[in-house]
């Protein structure tokens, strides 16, 4: 399905001049690049940001800078390959809120590029230990929080790379870059995704990959080196859409800055 065919899906959207004061939103990975961005975003709207970050120095500093500009923001030390840094995560959250609204599942990591050839399971076992097994952690241990909200939204930061018909498109640059680990654990966290949201429709649980499919972009940032062409601030686009979905809003979606992407 392409962008254009399956654009009314995203009619039932509304945006963040509908959302409600007071909403609570934990972002991992938010110390850097797109989950910075997009705390300083969300922030900007009044919400209150629990701000995940696995490194506490660059979390705090991170977290200081955004409160400097007027963001509410609260840094939670969050290693998401962790149960027991997850557990701490939600006992500080719940020292500040009985509820959580919006979880953006941000943190990730790139991997090295191994030629699939040389591949091994060692190889792949860490980047699925963030991409994949990091979001079910942090999801579980956060779902009654999540519970507990009147709209609660799970937003997913997945990859274009994540995307069959992107990977098997031979203009997309993605299907020229031969490795194993990123691009298969991106594609899990878009079955996880989607089984999500048909167990969980009390649940929002969306998908979203920072570039632009149809125009074969992606977002600068340091897992690509900042070799790509759009800003974080572009790149968060999606993110801020999703999160700011309200109550009539879709679920189970996979979207970029531009539309829907086909899986």
């Amino acid at each position: 399905m392409s962008q254009q065919d399956a654009e009314p899906v995203l009619e039932g959207m509304t945006n963040t001049e509908q959302t409600t004061e007071h909403t609570t939103a934990l972002i991992t990975g938010g110390n850097k690049g797109l989950g910075l961005e997009t705390a300083r975003r969300l922030g900007e709207l009044g919400w209150t940001i629990f701000l995940g970050s696995r490194d506490e120095e660059r979390g705090r500093t991170a977290a200081a800078k955004l409160a400097a500009d007027g963001a509410n923001v609260i840094m939670v030390p969050l290693d998401v390959t962790s149960d027991e840094s997850v557990a701490e995560a939600v006992r500080r959250v719940r020292e500040h809120t009985d509820r959580l609204d919006v979880l953006v599942n941000n943190a990730g990591a790139p991997g090295n590029v191994v030629n699939p050839a040389e591949a091994t399971a060692d190889e792949l076992h860490p980047v699925y230990d963030t991409n994949v097994y990091g979001p079910v952690r942090v999801t579980h241990a956060f779902l009654p929080l999540l519970r507990a909200a009147a709209n609660p939204r799970v937003v997913m930061v997945s990859s274009g790379g994540g995307s069959f018909a992107v990977m098997t498109d031979p203009d997309q640059p993605a299907s020229k870059m031969h490795e194993l680990a990123y691009s298969s654990s991106k594609a899990a966290l878009n079955m996880i995704t989607v089984r999500y949201a048909q167990a969980l429709p009390e649940i929002k649980f969306n998908l979203l990959t920072p570039g632009e499919v149809a125009n074969r972009k992606y977002t600068a940032t340091d897992m690509n080196h900042h070799t790509g062409q759009l800003t974080v601030t572009e790149g968060s686009d999606p993110i801020v859409k999703l999160a700011t979905l309200g109550p009539d809003g879709p679920s189970g979606i996979f979207i970029d800055r531009l539309g829907p992407v086909a899986w």
